[in-house]
């Protein structure tokens, strides 16, 4: 298993390298989905800037980083986008 069932949150590796990549990615995903505030839900495209923590319902028509993550709640990170289920 790679990952938690219900938040789908990162799980360490065995022997795996730079477990603070991983730790940190978990911890902004349970952070963004805990608060369950989404800053919008009807926005196709990404906002030209990326806020750490910043959670997006992503529509089906989505376009650029989120094309093909419909339904998905895209949360910001790092300057880019992790997608976890709705």
């Amino acid at each position: 298993m790679t990952e938690t069932p219900e938040l789908t949150l990162p799980l360490l590796q065995p022997a795996q390298a730079q477990k603070h990549v991983t730790v940190n990615e978990a911890l902004v995903r349970l952070d963004a989905l805990s608060n369950r505030r989404l800053a919008a839900v009807t926005e196709t495209a990404p906002p030209g800037a990326v806020i750490d923590g910043a959670a997006y319902g992503v529509p089906a028509a989505a376009t650029d980083a989120w094309a093909g993550q419909a339904g998905q709640v895209a949360i910001g990170s790092n300057g880019g986008w992790i997608f976890v289920p709705a």
